[in-house]
């Protein structure tokens, strides 16, 4: 009974390697972002629903709540929030700290501001799209911000997987639209977050025609979620996107939506 015991006793837990690398890795990404007291994420595996929009819009609004706010373009090989804000200019990043681009009291960070051409194809593994997540978490000088809204990638692999691994984050709002394949592709990734233990905040259906459709009533109950409102269909955001005007500062009927949203998300 003795060797027994001695044999528990000798037992270990050991960590592999890969593993504890990303335990050190998220320790030191809390360390530096400590004075960003929300982060939230804007995701759905669809593509084309809308989270840019929804992301950046978001961040106005919030600004407009006399919030401090950071805008981060997670979507590291196809980025758009620069041609959405009408950014041209470029960030200097041969030396760390990165710092933000700052546009109309925001905080704004992404890879079309680092790289060459917008318009060029970055083409780009696995491996380098995680490193690039690094230095937009570690690397970059985003300073003492109320709010850091990150706005992801499509899909379920390397950028959305590194957000949700090394981030503490307040959660992900889902993006769907009244489109049943819309729903079902954000219920995986909703699924995808809670298997890694990321809360969900709730669900935002853009393009809506006539409120809250059945599909996505689906993926709030799903989701075990609540639904946060929705943005209506409106030819007008085609315009505001092309001519890099926001939303919520060029129509009311789209800044209420945007308020009731923000109004029901409930972040202390």
């Amino acid at each position: 009974m003795s060797d027994l015991i001695n044999n528990q006793e000798d037992k270990t837990i050991s960590l592999h390697p890969s593993f504890a690398g990303v335990l050190s890795k998220k320790q030191a990404i809390k360390k530096k972002l400590k004075n960003i007291h929300h982060k939230i994420g804007v995701y759905s595996a669809k593509g084309g629903v809308g989270k840019t929009t929804i992301s950046i819009n978001l961040a106005y609004a919030l600004r407009d709540m006399g919030y401090k706010v950071g805008l981060l373009d997670a979507d590291i090989d196809t980025p758009n929030i620069p041609l959405f804000l009408g950014i041209t200019e470029k960030i200097n990043a041969v030396h760390l700290p990165i710092s933000t681009y700052h546009k109309d009291g925001l905080e704004i960070s992404s890879t079309g501001m680092l790289v060459g051409d917008i318009d060029k194809p970055i083409i780009w593994r696995g491996p380098i799209i995680a490193k690039m997540i690094d230095d937009f978490l570690l690397n970059t000088m985003w300073g003492e911000l109320d709010y850091l809204i990150i706005d992801l990638p499509p899909g379920t692999s390397d950028a959305p997987l590194s957000i949700m691994q090394l981030i503490d984050l307040d959660g992900f709002i889902m993006v769907t639209t009244p489109q049943v394949i819309a729903g079902i592709n954000s219920i995986r990734s909703g699924l995808m977050a809670k298997r890694l233990n990321v809360p969900i905040l709730g669900v935002i259906e853009n393009m809506s025609k006539n409120g809250e459709s059945e599909s996505t009533k689906g993926v709030v109950s799903k989701l075990n979620t609540k639904f946060l409102g929705f943005i209506e269909y409106d030819e007008k955001f085609n315009n505001f996107g092309d001519n890099a005007k926001i939303a919520v500062e060029s129509d009311e009927k789209i800044k209420a939506e945007y308020s009731e949203i923000l109004k029901n998300l409930k972040i202390e």
